[in-house]
């Protein structure tokens, strides 16, 4: 197995801090190797679209830096995922960048060679671990819960590059999700964007790309949209929040993350996930996880065993007797 430098980006910690929670649990259960580079700084993603440069230097840095560890990258974000990864192939194609880019580095004693390999987090579970050995893991399965999964745009586009799985017919994440015993469904715009990116520029097109997306998850019966990427899951639990508020239209479904999902049927505790308990004021969508996931499971724990027909049987000839007895 590889070791990785866990690259955890900006707005985890920031703003999404239970993924990193459930991810590092989830990869200590595996036993996979992580180590973390305080170094590492953004991946550049939010500059790519206005300062190409800067968000080359960004990306090639944090490279440059899990080189000098002798670590690949393992990313919890497809938005970095697909920066560090879109950077590693320029530098890789273009010399006279990479000279230029390793003349800034080298102030700070770095270079880049483009010897560190970057991957997600899902493509680690996947290919490294691989399905046969997490089936092995997972010691008990869900019944009857239904899950939209959520591919999002970095992972996928532009698939020469990215080389996560076929870009028009993917099937790594519904892989994920069916060993723990949910079903991934089938539903229309599965790998539609999320609207994230547009947010904050027009947030009206986001808005509805957003709602476009948990119409036809919840439509197809979803009981979770599930995500692999912080941007993504912002956007089904905070803008769900917001849609719900300024357009008066509510579709009631949380989104989870993969890591959590997955790491309650390996046997860690809710509260290693980040999975809140009952009536957290601040996330209700975290509420909702909790609810359908534990409370559902314990009414069917209490709900009493259907009889058979001998058992059924037996209870009607006693009826039968005490009666009989009683009226002598």
């Amino acid at each position: 197995m590889k070791k990785f430098a866990l690259f955890i980006g900006c707005n985890i910690p920031a703003k999404v801090g239970q993924y990193e929670m459930s991810a590092r649990a989830v990869l200590e259960k595996l036993n996979i190797d992580i180590a973390d580079i305080k170094d590492f700084n953004c991946c550049g993603y939010p500059l790519k679209n206005t300062d190409q440069n800067a968000w080359i230097l960004s990306s090639a840095r944090n490279i440059a830096l899990a080189e000098n560890a002798g670590k690949d990258i393992l990313t919890l974000c497809q938005c970095c995922f697909g920066s560090l990864k879109k950077a590693n192939a320029l530098l890789k194609e273009d010399n006279e960048l990479k000279v230029n880019i390793n003349k800034i580095l080298g102030k700070e004693g770095l270079k880049y060679n483009g010897t560190s390999s970057i991957s997600h987090y899902l493509s680690i579970l996947h290919n490294d671990i691989t399905i046969d050995e997490l089936n092995k893991k997972i010691i008990d399965h869900y019944k009857d819960l239904k899950i939209a999964t959520h591919y999002g745009c970095h992972a996928l586009r532009p698939s020469e590059i990215m080389k996560f799985d076929d870009p028009v017919a993917p099937s790594i994440f519904d892989n994920l999700v069916n060993i723990t015993g949910a079903k991934s469904i089938d539903w229309p715009g599965k790998l539609d964007c999320c609207g994230a990116p547009v947010l904050g520029i027009n947030d009206n097109l986001s808005y509805d790309l957003t709602e476009k997306k948990l119409g036809n998850a919840k439509k197809a019966g979803a009981d979770f949209i599930c995500v692999a990427c912080p941007w993504c899951h912002m956007q089904f639990d905070k803008i769900q929040d917001q849609i719900v508020l300024k357009r008066d239209k509510e579709y009631n479904l949380p989104s989870i993350l993969y890591t959590q999902l997955l790491g309650l049927r390996l046997g860690i505790g809710k509260e290693e996930l980040g999975i809140a308990s009952p009536d957290n004021k601040d996330n209700e969508h975290l509420n909702q996880i909790y609810s359908k996931l534990f409370d559902t499971e314990a009414q069917k724990e209490k709900k009493p065993k259907k009889k058979t027909s001998k058992e059924k049987e037996l209870i009607k000839k006693k009826a039968i007797k005490k009666e009989t007895q009683s009226v002598e």
